[in-house]
């Protein structure tokens, strides 16, 4: 073989090592088997809450010990393709071969990533706040792009996207909305989107066709559940009830089922307008609550090591983590690890892999950085 192909194959077979460590694979296909039986109980849905626990882990360690199992495979299997197809004189065989090796490195770099998002809620579900800055319509329309960026890039990984509170611009787009990003590592994967995004394009609002620089910021937060305290004093909030806006039903506008709850000694301020019942809304506004002040205290558990402060953040100039220029040139970059695409148009439509994944590793390798330092 080839000495790049040798580079490949070795640097699958390091992941594969990375994830065999990580599993502590000895006791892996163990802990699966038990799971599985635990399952299989007739009594299993008896307590649903913590069947959903056993499911969600037996699920996500399913996942994770096919993947070592396909990655082996797809070594022996492709190597051995490709010294039948160098005995035998068969370029093609060699080239499909070499191909199904490169794209399994990158199955390989993705899985790795996977197996980074270690904290301890990064496999939880998370909600997503989008709030459009100065600039009226023009960065109202850039504020909802951006909702719809987030929701292609769910259904690209088959989660589900529930809306939970918006508030529709007074021309085009939104000023604010608020996401639940339901599936597999959804905060772990999201959290790298917190930040303000700069957008700079020819306005199709502006009758000159102007140059204009629009600004949006989107915070992350993760979904936290029964698990984890989260102690909130009734004295400490004030809870403020308005009319739904946007499109909706017969009831959308006709009474105050909305919630809004401002916690007093944080300044964090929520809200929901899903359901058409004020308490379901409030009991979504008290979640969404414990789940920002639980962000919070990560985010003070992360900053020494992060320098980040992206709740402190003012939607402007500063503070940015990526600019998207459609004109005069194209051009998608990420302030933080330089990543960039020069295909705006499918990065809005969702292909941000890329730019999440060179997040994580920056975070991963900080964090190890620091934690070598100490």
């Amino acid at each position: 073989m080839r000495a790049e192909i040798e580079k490949t194959v070795a640097e699958i077979e390091q992941v594969l090592s990375l994830l065999r460590r990580h599993l502590d694979w000895d006791t892996a296909q163990l802990r699966l088997d038990a799971l599985t039986a635990q399952t299989e109980s007739p009594d299993f849905w008896n307590d649903p809450e913590k069947a959903r626990v056993i499911m969600r882990e037996r699920d996500e360690l399913d996942v994770a010990v096919k993947t070592v199992h396909e990655l082996e495979a797809g070594i022996r299997d492709n190597c051995e393709l490709i010294e039948l197809g160098e005995a035998e004189g068969d370029a093609d065989v060699v080239r499909e071969a070499e191909e199904a090796l490169l794209e399994l490195k990158n199955t390989a770099r993705r899985t790795q990533i996977e197996t980074l998002l270690s904290g301890e809620v990064d496999g939880n579900d998370c909600y997503v706040e989008i709030h459009s800055g100065a600039g009226g319509t023009e960065s109202q329309d850039w504020a909802n792009m951006l909702l719809r960026m987030y929701s292609r890039w769910a259904e690209r990984r088959k989660m589900k996207v529930d809306t939970i509170e918006m508030h529709d611009g007074e021309e085009a787009g939104i000023k604010s909305a608020t996401i639940l990003v339901k599936g597999h590592n959804a905060y772990g994967w999201m959290k790298t989107e917190s930040g303000v995004h700069r957008l700079v394009r020819i306005s199709p609002y502006d009758s000159a066709a102007r140059r204009h620089t629009s600004f949006s910021s989107v915070w992350v937060y993760p979904v936290v559940d029964d698990s984890i305290d989260i102690q909130i004093n009734e004295s400490d909030l004030k809870i403020d009830t308005y009319r739904s806006s946007g499109a909706g039903g017969q009831h959308v506008n006709t009474t105050d089922s909305a919630i809004r709850i401002t916690h007093v000694p944080s300044g964090i301020v929520v809200a929901c307008q899903q359901e058409r019942s004020q308490h379901k809304n409030r009991a979504t506004a008290m979640n969404m609550l414990k789940a920002r002040l639980y962000e919070q205290e990560l985010q003070k558990r992360e900053e020494a090591a992060m320098a980040q402060e992206a709740n402190k953040s003012d939607i402007g100039w500063g503070h940015q983590i990526r600019s998207y220029v459609l004109q005069p040139y194209q051009m998608v970059k990420d302030l933080r690890t330089g990543v960039e695409s020069g295909q705006p148009s499918v990065v809005l439509d969702g292909d941000l892999d890329d730019f999440m994944e060179a997040a994580l590793a920056q975070r991963v390798g900080v964090a190890t950085d620091t934690a070598e330092a100490e």
